[in-house]
């Protein structure tokens, strides 16, 4: 095994323009989101290029002109040793400033030991990597004991949750990697809901009404939602500076849990006065919360401060939590995962990047969300781990360094062979 072990480790160095090319095909697939629904191509890419080297391939649909996509290279004694799932999402971030990118973003360029493309750092490169990976072990005749199974997701950039789908069918391993953007640290993520809260008024006036509603004795009690927004704004600042103040994690900076006003909608048009408003927020908590802990919290506080308002009075308040898709029904729901330091899988992963790159990884806490929280969700031990900066994620002139997508692949590759080769 160690002769392999290092005819492995010297291939990934020495074909990595195979590497670069399977990079440059993801990379040309246009899979954006939004608008999302583009990923038949990609997904049907891969599939060709992993029943090539021995895994068996399954589809599904998702969403119209979406897909999953799961895999399985079979052990030759799965049954007695541990399995590894590798997961990756193959939508990349919508593109809002074509005008500042250098060169195109659909088509890979190298300049100064660095790639240019969009999703090259979140997160088709990581993708490329574990394609590289299993390319690899079918040239060099390299047959694991354990299960290797891959997961290419779409979604997660819309908050759509492929991994949740096929975590949610039954597909289960040992452990997990989640290869999404963590400049190669160890991560574990705080969770996150999105919410609507909405302020509807008993009545709805004409405007010309409106200055019965302002002038004393003008005796119509009435107010526009659109001007009472702000006794919500206030009482949602106030509960995330007390948050701030009161909740820690270890690993997040204080005040990382956050409550984000993020969209406004209301009104009927210029003729009326408005008598509805409507708050989008997203709502940041961290892993020892669960989603109904942190919205009641939220419901509590801004019912007391609407009670508190004498305008609001006969006013409806609502709240909606949560959701499938942020094209769909304009929410999502990313739930939180921690990271078990002490567990063989981490210390084994821990092992394998010290072997490649001579120092400890680093084990953080990210301020973003992946998909790493489902697998947690659906109790199965895992990490965030992936190359790539969270500066160049969603960035004009995306880049990621072409030598830490190597060394990303030496790492996952001694982690496969020891992992996949323990007795369960």
């Amino acid at each position: 095994m160690e002769d392999l072990r290092a005819l492995l480790m010297a291939a990934i160095e020495e074909r990595q323009s195979l590497l670069i090319n399977d990079l440059s095909q993801l990379v040309k697939f246009k899979t954006v989101s939004p608008p999302a629904r583009n990923t038949v191509g990609i997904q049907d890419f891969l599939e060709e290029a992993l029943q090539t080297v021995g895994f068996e391939v399954k589809q599904q649909p998702f969403y119209k002109r979406d897909r999953l996509l799961s895999a399985r290279l079979p052990g030759y004694d799965s049954m007695t040793h541990r399995s590894l799932l590798l997961n990756g999402h193959v939508d990349v971030a919508a593109l809002t400033e074509m005008g500042r990118w250098q060169t195109d973003p659909f088509e890979l360029v190298e300049r100064g030991g660095r790639l240019y493309g969009r999703g090259v750092s979140d997160m088709k490169g990581a993708v490329a990597c574990y394609l590289y990976l299993f390319q690899l072990l079918q040239d060099l005749n390299l047959h694991l004991p354990g299960d290797l199974l891959f997961q290419s997701v779409v979604g997660e950039e819309a908050g759509e949750a492929g991994t949740k789908t096929l975590l949610k069918q039954g597909e289960r391993a040992d452990f997990a990697i989640v290869g999404d953007t963590s400049d190669m640290a160890f991560q574990g993520q705080g969770g996150v809901v999105t919410g609507w809260i909405t302020l509807k008024s008993a009545h709805t006036y004409h405007d010309g009404n409106r200055v019965n509603m302002l002038r004393a004795g003008g005796g119509i009690k009435a107010a526009s939602m659109v001007e009472k927004l702000p006794v919500i704004l206030e009482a949602l600042s106030k509960l995330e500076h007390l948050w701030a103040v009161i909740k820690q994690y270890p690993g997040f900076l204080p005040g990382t849990n956050t409550i984000n006003p993020a969209y406004v909608e209301g009104g009927i048009h210029p003729a009326f006065v408005a008598d509805e408003c409507r708050l989008w927020i997203t709502v940041h908590f961290y892993p020892d919360e669960t989603i109904q802990q942190v919205t009641q919290e939220i419901e509590a506080q801004v019912r007391a401060a609407v009670v508190a308002d004498p305008w609001l009075s006969d006013t409806t308040l609502t709240f909606s939590w949560g959701g499938e898709s942020m094209l769909v029904d304009k929410g999502e729901v990313f739930p939180p995962l921690a990271i078990d330091e002490d567990s063989l899988a981490v210390s084994t992963l821990k092992a394998s990047h010290v072997k490649v790159l001579g120092q400890e990884p680093q084990i953080n806490m990210s301020t973003s969300v992946s998909d790493g929280g489902w697998f947690d969700y659906y109790h199965i031990p895992a990490v965030v781990y992936g190359p790539g900066e969270l500066a160049q994620a969603h960035s004009d002139n995306e880049s990621v360094e072409l030598q830490q997508l190597l060394d990303y692949t030496k790492i996952i590759a001694d982690f496969v062979l020891n992992w996949c080769s323990q007795v369960k």
